[in-house]
């Protein structure tokens, strides 16, 4: 916390000593308000929402002990340090064990008041980046919602490259939310008052493009029957997204660089450039470097674009981000639809997990909104999501212990410790002297995993130290391959 933004108050009966404090820390340059009562203290942290409290426990009207307490029962952030003489220590351990942060006896030094203050200013900034990133991973980031380690990298890009004014070549799969990450770049960028101008460079005609980016003039071309801006006008002075990029035809791309070297745009018909300031953000689903060494991509645009790279992963490799996913949009679309929907059941969260999901996002969305659509009740429940997304793969066990694999493979439970799934599956090629691929005995322990679970899928996935997404896109896929 920089301290010419921290707010401190002295909580002191004795004006001499409140003002000599003062003094003491006015070389921190911290905003400081004095109280001289308990009443006029706890008018003074309602008003200022203080980040540090100085608090002497013997004030003329209560004890410093309650201030304490209606401060840590309010849920304020404020770091408190009590102050009391040195016959009171047994005092300043009672405000410890209430919530005091550090305490000071009297008398005390300039230099030790400005450390202890210092370091409570750091710890209170410390705390507030804990609270911040908790409260992100446990919520949103912006219109994105997830908060598995491959989304957190994401937002790290976006809040650090946001402020700068580089470009940003944002990749992923289609269905991802580069548009989302985009207008998170946008809105926390210096330019948010600004407009975001997208444009989809796959969308539109090749014929057309041009000026759909840099304008054109009345009777440029048939059917130009207006002046009319292009996108690049109506983002001056904010940012300019170009989607599918990779799209855009190699005669264009030429004037594209022209327009990133000379900040100026010539619209289509005019002879006379117009200058404009904004920011490039550009995404891709395909692999950038491989479309420049295929000759579809200039190279010097490249290196023009590609600053910042943010790469947006695909739903499957996302952990249970899905589940979330689906539980907001769930609500979502229940209230569009004036349904009664409230979650998502167990069966349907394993069916969520167990897909592939080549769509991403996108598909997942579609997937939800035909549910709600067409049934209703208090949960989604797998049988709802089957009908959409084809036949549900089942693992459960019989009565006799018989195992229902994908593909309709069954097999026998047999009672068997945990140590020996690896060894049921490999150890024996090895004595044989036989190597099986990786991917063999990798499926051979799942396989193996699973039975000893009793099909349960998630604890096999916890007994193996993964997460349970993993077993359900593996399984699946074994099973798609096989039929």
């Amino acid at each position: 916390m920089a301290p010419e933004t921290a707010n401190i108050l002295i909580v002191e009966d004795s004006p001499t000593l409140a003002l000599t404090y003062r003094e003491y820390m006015r070389p921190l340059g911290t905003g400081i308000h004095l109280a001289e009562t308990g009443k006029e203290a706890l008018t003074l942290i309602e008003e200022t929402n203080p980040n540090i409290i100085l608090l002497d426990l013997k004030l003329p009207d209560m004890d410093g002990i309650d201030i304490l307490k209606e401060v840590k029962a309010r849920g304020l952030a404020a770091r408190i340090i009590v102050i009391t003489a040195h016959g009171s220590v047994t005092t300043a351990v009672e405000a410890m064990q209430e919530g005091a942060d550090d305490f000071l006896l009297k008398p005390f030094t300039a230099e030790r008041i400005t450390t202890t203050v210092k370091n409570a200013l750091e710890m209170h900034r410390l705390s507030g980046l804990v609270e911040q990133f908790e409260g992100r991973k446990a919520k949103k980031f912006d219109k994105f919602i997830g908060e598995s380690p491959a989304m957190q990298a994401v937002y790290r890009m976006i809040e650090d490259s946001a402020p700068s004014k580089a470009s940003v070549f944002i990749n992923g799969p289609s269905g991802t939310g580069k548009e989302l990450c985009a207008e998170a770049i946008h809105q926390l960028s210096p330019r948010h008052s600004k407009h975001f101008v997208a444009l989809n460079c796959a969308a539109i005609p090749e014929n057309l493009i041009e000026s759909e980016i840099f304008g054109h003039l009345r009777g440029a071309f048939t059917g130009a029957t207006a002046d009319r801006e292009g996108a690049a006008v109506r983002a001056d002075g904010g940012t300019l997204f170009l989607d599918e990029i990779c799209e855009m035809p190699l005669d264009l791309q030429s004037k594209l660089l022209r327009f990133i070297q000379t900040g100026q745009v010539v619209p289509v018909g005019s002879n006379t450039p117009i200058t404009v300031n904004v920011r490039f953000v550009c995404a891709t689903n395909r692999n950038p470097w491989d479309e420049v060494e295929a000759g579809r991509f200039r190279e010097d645009l490249f290196y023009r674009l590609h600053v910042v790279p943010i790469h947006v992963p695909p739903l499957k490799d996302r952990g249970e981000d899905s589940i979330a996913i689906a539980e907001h949009l769930l609500k979502t679309f229940a209230a569009e639809e004036q349904k009664q929907f409230e979650g998502i059941d167990t069966t349907a969260k394993d069916i969520i997990l167990s897909h592939a999901w080549p769509g991403n996002v996108r598909e997942l969305g579609n997937v939800i909104q035909s549910a709600v659509v067409l049934n209703d009740g208090k949960a989604l429940t797998g049988d709802m999501l089957s009908k959409l997304m084809g036949p549900a793969r089942q693992q459960k066990a019989s009565p006799a212990g018989e195992t229902i694999l994908p593909g309709g493979r069954r097999q026998i439970v047999e009672t068997q410790p945990e140590q020996e799934v690896a060894s049921t599956t490999s150890s024996q090629n090895w004595i044989n002297g036989t190597i099986e691929p990786l991917a063999v005995t990798e499926r051979k322990i799942i396989e193996r995993a699973i039975e000893l679970c009793s099909g349960k899928v998630r604890q096999a996935a916890h007994k193996l130290e993964v997460n349970p997404s993993t077993l359900y896109r593996k399984l699946k896929e074994w099973d798609t391959s096989e039929n």
